[in-house]
Formats: C-alpha cells, structure tokens, sequence
C-alpha cells in the first residue's frame, strides 16, 4: 500500500480493499441496477441498455457526491484518490465509472489490489476498518 502510511492520522482505519469485497460492492449494484431496469422496462423496450444506464448513473452520481456507489457503501467501502486519500473530482469519477462499463479494466488488477480503472485514473477503494 505505497502511500498510504497507516500510521498517519488522517489514514487510520482505510486500507486497500480486497478483491472479494470489491466483486461483492459491484454484486450489489448491478442487481440494484437490474431490479430497477426491470420494474421499468420490458423486454422489447431495450431493458439490457436501460439496466446498463442505470449501473452507469447509479455508479457515477453516488461516488462523485458520497465517495461510493450502493453497494460499496453497504460494504463500507471508499473510492479515494491514492495515494492522497482525498475524494475524486468528477473527471476522474466519470472516467472510472465508463472504465467500469468495459469489464476488463474492473477485473484486471495490480499487486496492491487496484483494478486497472483505479490505477488509470489514480484512485483505489479502500476499506473502512473503524
């Protein structure tokens, strides 16, 4: 966890959240996006599209105003930027979010447990351990 000094007051309780924990934050929303697709849209009415836009939305907005999405909040999770461990600005919040949309980026991750999306765009989920 280059950066992120444990010791340090302001990073007490935040660690690099593991790869487990991270898959079950994005679990919880894509069912949340699908349950709300799907109460929405039928099936000839483009549902996958709209459960996709949902995700999207979903994703952007809550991590760009509270630092997290549904699911991650739930877990107690945090998208920060790393290794300052400050909140992203919308820029980087929106280029997370589209990275998330192409799959490969989410689940190709570094040695520190960063998913490639993270690592571009220069953020990390950590966990919340207080």
């Amino acid at each position: 966890m280059a950066g992120a000094n444990p010791n340090d007051e302001k990073n007490q309780g935040l660690v690099v959240a593991r790869a487990g924990r991270r898959f079950l934050a994005i679990t919880i929303d894509w069912l949340m996006s699908w349950a709300v697709g799907s109460i929405f849209f039928e099936q000839n009415q483009g549902r996958p599209f709209w459960i996709a836009l949902v995700f999207f939305l979903q994703i952007f907005i809550l991590t760009s105003t509270t630092g997290a999405s549904a699911g991650q909040r739930l877990l107690k999770l945090r998208v920060l930027r790393y290794p300052e461990l400050e909140p992203l600005g919308i820029g980087a919040t929106l280029l997370r979010t589209l990275l998330i949309l192409l799959v490969i980026p989410a689940v190709v991750y570094d040695n520190e447990g960063r998913g490639l999306h993270d690592r571009i765009v220069g953020s990390a989920v950590m966990q919340v351990k207080r």
